[in-house]
């Protein structure tokens, strides 16, 4: 009984932890990064604000759930591309599993931009220590929302949100 009491415990700090996380962000200008595409091109955050919402999504190959996010953000940058919406996928693979990165994309036909970030740079700027991670920029560089985790349905407040700064990039 009392290790079920201390593992309630642990259970509910983690969560405090993780929300008290994706709540620093909201708000705050998202941190700046560089990064090589899968095909060798250079990208710079702040080099792509101004013309529409950004999501950014921290993930494994290993990962299930981050596997199913990607499906589903894959419709939505399908969807809102032309509009401005940019999606970038940042491989949090390591040196043991970075290699199944670009096979993987090509399989799955990914169109949207994947950059690794094999080393947790960029992950620690964005506090990502869960996958998937997910975070959403306003054409102003502004983080807007942020979540860890992925259950079916996530994406439709994803969708809602890009549908939000899409119009807010029009007016």
């Amino acid at each position: 009984m009392k290790s079920l009491k201390i593992l309630s415990v642990i259970l509910l700090l983690s969560v405090l932890t993780f929300a008290q996380n994706e709540e620093i962000q909201q708000g705050k200008k998202a941190p700046n990064f560089k990064g090589t595409t899968l095909d060798g091109k250079n990208i710079e955050l702040n080099k792509m604000l101004g013309k529409g919402p950004i999501l950014v999504s921290f993930w494994a190959t290993w990962c299930k759930p981050c596997m199913e996010e990607l499906n589903e953000y894959q419709k939505i940058y399908e969807e809102y591309k032309q509009s401005g919406f940019e999606f970038i996928a940042i491989s949090t693979d390591n040196e043991k599993t970075i290699a199944k990165v670009k096979p993987l994309v090509k399989s799955k036909q990914f169109s949207f931009t994947v950059i690794t970030d094999s080393n947790s740079e960029i992950a620690r700027k964005y506090y990502a220590y869960q996958i998937p991670y997910s975070v959403l920029i306003d054409k102003n560089g502004t983080v807007v929302y942020s979540h860890s985790g992925f259950m079916k349905g996530d994406e439709i407040k994803i969708k809602k949100l890009v549908k939000e700064q899409l119009n807010k990039s029009t007016n």
